[in-house]
């Protein structure tokens, strides 16, 4: 375990208080995990940002690449013909570009969420069947919530920061 790097230690972050409606508790759950995996990404040093830290060869800058293509399939309806291959960013992107990336995205998403007022609304889909806005929020704050544990794990073994 290294140790050879001084602990960086974010303050934690308490969940949302969001309101009332059901709306207001999915986007502020979704938007809070957001906020926490782009900035447990931001700042991660190169090269270990996108080094594989274990055998299946996850990595940090990978799993915001990942989270990216995820908000464009599921609230922009773009196609993903390979979902392994959306788990490594380009060699030439810095973690700047991944980062802005995954913003300039949720932003989209939140437009065509800010659209919706009624959940049980379908998001756009160019072709098939579309699920509901509410199904697609919970599928957003699943897989944000499970990427951004292995990003706190992944950021902690690279330089020990800690923290949301």
């Amino acid at each position: 375990m290294p140790t050879a790097f001084r602990r960086k230690r974010r303050g934690d972050a308490p969940p949302p208080r969001t309101g009332s409606s059901e709306t207001a508790v999915l986007r502020g759950f979704l938007d809070y995990l957001r906020t926490s995996i782009a900035a447990k990404v931001d700042g991660a040093p190169e090269p270990q940002v996108r080094t594989a830290a274990v055998p299946s060869g996850t990595n940090l800058l990978g799993l915001l690449e990942h989270l990216t293509f995820v908000e464009r399939a599921t609230f922009l309806g773009e196609k993903v013909t390979d979902w392994q291959a959306t788990f490594h960013a380009a060699p030439e992107d810095s973690v700047a570009d991944v980062v802005a990336r995954y913003r300039e995205a949720v932003e989209r998403a939140n437009k065509v969420l800010d659209g919706c007022t009624d959940l049980g609304t379908p998001v756009p889909r160019p072709d098939g069947p579309a699920p509901s806005a509410r199904w697609a929020l919970v599928h957003l704050i699943e897989e944000t919530g499970r990427h951004a544990g292995h990003a706190d794990i992944l950021r902690e073994i690279i330089d020990g920061a800690t923290g949301r």
